[in-house]
């Protein structure tokens, strides 16, 4: 199957091909401000050539595929902190390198199918809407792709739903916390029952958490200290994490995955077949900004200057705006017409570039889009860049 096949399968086609194909032609109204894609644009950590030249010499080598003892002694470290772990969480067991988040979800779905073994066609189940690469992921591993709405804007997916025989031959449930695009958290008690229903069921549960440091007020309760709060392991749960939101590296293509650690073992011996390692200065440059949180915080601060202005001046068109996690802006535009329509209409009238809400989910079975009466814009542009976009938005809606 193509590359373009694999992309219409599993997410309609790529949104911003799609996009740029619905626009063709189409002038701009004013000066483009482009805010579709998720790519961070802050300052990255001021040590990163530093680092990176400290450790060129790693370049020469083939690096470990389960990464350096530093590599994951700081990352367990971090992840202990922050998820509030017991001292038996083991990083040498736990926690391995990715080549970017993307990779380990993609990859992570081929290796749950093989680890658990189920007889008869799996399946997977994934958010809609979702990440393009949960899709991927499907279907390399040759699933079913079972699609999982959230029924209101900031309402999470009704669990109880589900078909038991479904659930039964599940062998990876990926879950988005802050969720992209809504920015919806998952508390204790969702996350919770979501464990329940993967060891009742025998899945894997993959979390990806990659904007788990980009919030509002409250850090996002997360899948492993969910996992450990409520019977002192993690079996079945693994966590995908990156530099890329979090310390606003998305070039440097590092992440991690940790959780279960018989699957991570089985999953780090998949990868030193199939995936490439993470070169070694990188792996150093992650030791570096996982044990730095000063860079993180001034990031949040920035993202949360840009929600503070977003409500100010959209709340009285949109009401609230404000999301609990992320760096997205999720738009009720039905009022105007659907999300499509009104990305092309924000484009031609005033030069603002937003994504369609349908482009990133899938028809459900009935042919309803949960993306559809939606935009989404990615508030990585500077605060007076993103001002001027807002007031542009209102120009052409109000």
């Amino acid at each position: 199957m193509s590359t373009k096949e694999i992309e219409k399968k599993s997410s309609g086609g790529n949104p911003f091909q799609r996009l740029n194909q619905q626009l063709a032609g189409i002038e701009p109204g004013l000066d483009p401000i482009v805010m579709t894609i998720g790519e961070p644009r802050h300052e990255p950590p001021s040590y990163v050539i530093e680092v990176l030249e400290e450790n060129q010499s790693g370049f020469r080598k083939y690096p470990a595929i389960r990464g350096t003892d530093e590599f994951r002694a700081t990352v367990g470290k971090w992840v202990k902190n922050r998820f509030q772990l017991s001292d038996a969480f083991d990083p040498d067991k736990s926690v391995i390198p990715l080549n970017g988040s993307r990779e380990g979800l993609v990859f992570g779905c081929v290796c749950a199918r093989d680890y658990l073994k189920k007889d008869g066609k799996p399946a997977v189940i994934l958010p809609n809407p979702f990440y393009q690469s949960y899709g991927a992921g499907a279907h390399i591993a040759g699933a079913d792709e079972i699609l999982l709405p959230e029924p209101a804007d900031g309402v999470l997916p009704n669990l109880d739903a589900i078909d038991p025989a479904l659930l039964d031959r599940t062998v990876a449930f990926y879950f988005a916390s802050p969720a992209n695009p809504q920015g919806t958290v998952a508390p204790m008690e969702y996350w919770q029952k979501l464990i329940k229903l993967a060891r009742k069921h025998d899945f894997l549960l993959f979390a990806d958490e990659c904007y788990s440091e980009i919030y509002r007020d409250t850090p996002p309760t997360g899948i492993l200290e969910a996992a450990e709060a409520l019977d002192g392991t993690l079996k079945n749960v693994v966590t995908f994490n990156s530099l890329s939101k979090r310390s606003n590296l998305p070039g440097a293509r590092c992440g991690f995955a940790a959780g279960d650690p018989e699957f991570i073992q089985f999953f780090a011996d998949f990868r030193n077949v199939a995936a490439p390692q993470v070169p070694m200065p990188v792996q150093a440059l992650a030791v570096r900004a996982f044990g730095d949180e000063g860079h993180v915080i001034e990031n949040r601060r920035l993202y949360n200057e840009k929600y503070d202005a977003a409500e100010e001046m959209l709340s009285p068109l949109f009401g609230s705006v404000r999301k609990e996690g992320g760096f997205f802006l999720w738009l009720d535009v039905s009022r105007w017409g659907s999300g499509t329509q009104i990305a092309e209409k924000l484009w031609r009238e005033v030069g603002v570039k937003s994504l369609p809400g349908a482009y990133i989910a899938s028809d459900m079975p009935d042919g309803s889009n949960p993306g559809d009466k939606y935009i989404r814009l990615a508030l990585v542009e500077s605060l007076e860049v993103s001002k001027e976009a807002f007031r542009r938005i209102l120009d052409s809606l109000e």
